[in-house]
């Protein structure tokens, strides 16, 4: 499927999972490491999926409430990739290259919240 279609936030986080399941394959197959992978793997991947379902919102309250999940799920998946460092599952370098990601898609996702918050709160004034 071509993802030409989709917002640059939308295939940012497509490849941020695509990352996230290789990862997760790492893990299991070179650490034997299942729990926090799986909590990784999870969070990691739900951020595109909430982003996807955004797009498909019936409001912009609704549009609001997935991409806050979205930003929320990519703050834990930095969690677990900086615990996953921190326990040795992965070197520093490793980590800096996902977690930059990550990081960015927070960024990202923290602009469009806030922008969307702010275009709804001048709307409900303006309306008033």
């Amino acid at each position: 499927m071509s993802n030409e279609k989709f917002s640059p936030v939308d295939n940012k986080s497509m490849e941020f999972a695509v990352r996230i399941v290789n990862l997760y394959k790492y893990l299991i197959q070179n650490h034997s490491e299942y729990v926090l992978s799986k909590q990784l793997l999870r969070s990691g991947t739900s951020i595109g999926a909430n982003i996807r379902e955004a797009g498909y919102a019936q409001s912009r309250a609704d549009f609001l409430a997935k991409m806050y999940i979205a930003f929320k799920e990519a703050a834990e998946s930095a969690y677990w990739i900086e615990l996953l460092e921190r326990t040795e599952y992965l070197t520093h370098t490793q980590s800096k290259s996902i977690l930059d990601d990550c990081n960015e898609l927070i960024k990202i996702l923290s602009s469009i919240t806030k922008t969307t918050k702010e275009r709804a709160i001048k709307k409900c004034k303006t309306n008033s």
